[in-house]
């Protein structure tokens, strides 16, 4: 090679050059791009698995309007459907809970529910050296200081709902993207990923596929629990059980803790009322439907879906997630432990002679 004329490799090393110096034009390229949509990232990746969800819808739409105004018409319904889930859930924990918190004011007055627990609780309390009065008092402040900051909440939750609302946007118009171009996208990915085309193409409906399973599943979960809950706090007589039942369908959304967040303070008031009954009642509903059955059962098959994934691997997928990226692990574990598994998959197929893997080795 050294005996060759110069002006015979120079052609040779440039084009390997360019093609070098273009991969890592593209790298920069992708990394650019992930830097700046990350601030509303999720809110695309939302809006795109949404657009796999309802796909079904708009396919149906599109032999009525066509293609573009059956994309219009399904992302205004996810507007509007969206928009009056949020709304209502924020008036009605404006609402019921300024109306709890005057009914926690009125339990520790004198001869009211909460009196008398914390006279039944003084008895035990006054052993350690903490009296009855002590406890009315620290009660009082403490339920004062609940009524108080309803009007905080109130101005929280109006803030996070037009921090929301720009997540939002970005949702919608990935969405009207996708059920637009998502054919587009695919084949162009073929085009120009490094892989041969129909590995790209399964690559891509895997993710689509787990897309759709794991919103559904996060929001199916969600409705479930909130649902069983509210029948849980109706039964136990709790005030306000649709408050209850809402917060409770919030909470599944929280990491770690999740339903208990609700479900322990609520059963724990009951105890303090006098009605253990109901108490263990409540306790052991929530145990049974809100926690075993909706995450144990219900929440396997919505995630699980089409991608036959294993139930160990889903819930390591999804609380792996949780501890990895907090609350949107919830959407991102399921979807990069798929992937990986699609990848591993493709790349056992080449192993086992489909491609050139095992050739090249020996």
């Amino acid at each position: 090679m050294a005996d060759l004329p110069p002006d015979t490799l120079a052609p040779g090393e440039r084009e390997r050059e360019q093609r070098v110096a273009l991969r890592w034009a593209a790298l920069l390229a992708i990394l650019t791009v992930a830097w700046l949509v990350m601030p509303i990232g999720i809110g695309i990746l939302l809006g795109t698995f949404l657009a796999f969800m309802v796909e079904r819808s708009h396919e149906r739409l599109k032999g009525w309007l066509g293609a573009r105004w059956a994309a219009i018409a399904t992302v205004a319904g996810a507007s509007v459907v969206l928009a009056v889930t949020l709304g209502g859930l924020g008036i009605l924990f404006v609402s019921k809970g300024t109306t709890l918190a005057r009914m926690l004011i009125d339990a520790f007055k004198p001869g009211a529910a909460g009196d008398h627990a914390l006279i039944s609780l003084g008895r035990l309390t006054s052993r350690i050296g903490i009296s009855q009065n002590d406890l009315t008092d620290r009660a009082q402040v403490l339920a004062k200081d609940i009524g108080d900051r309803i009007g905080d909440i109130a101005g929280t939750i109006a803030s996070t709902t037009g921090a929301s609302i720009l997540g939002l946007l970005f949702a919608m118009l990935a969405m009207f993207y996708v059920l637009r171009n998502w054919t587009t996208i695919s084949l162009r990915a073929q085009d120009t990923f490094p892989l041969k085309p129909e590995y790209t193409r399964a690559l891509f409906e895997e993710f689509r596929s787990v897309g759709k399973t794991t919103l559904l599943g996060a929001i199916g979960t969600s409705i479930a629990q909130g649902a069983f809950a509210t029948v849980g706090y109706w039964i136990a007589g709790v005030p306000e059980p649709l408050f209850f039942g809402a917060a409770t369908a919030v909470a599944s959304f929280v990491p770690a803790v999740g339903v208990l967040l609700v479900i322990v303070p609520v059963t724990v008031g009951l105890f303090l009322i006098d009605h253990p009954g109901y108490a263990t009642l409540e306790l052991v509903f929530s145990l049974v439907f809100v926690v075993g059955i909706c995450d144990y059962v219900i929440r396997p098959r919505l995630v699980q879906g089409e991608t036959k994934v294993p139930a160990l691997v889903t819930f390591a997928s999804l609380f792996g997630g949780v501890e990895a990226f907090g609350l949107k692990g919830l959407i991102l574990g399921p979807v990069l432990m798929s992937l990986a598994l699609a990848v591993l998959r493709l790349y056992g197929a080449e192993a086992r002679g489909r491609g050139t893997i095992v050739t090249d080795a020996h």
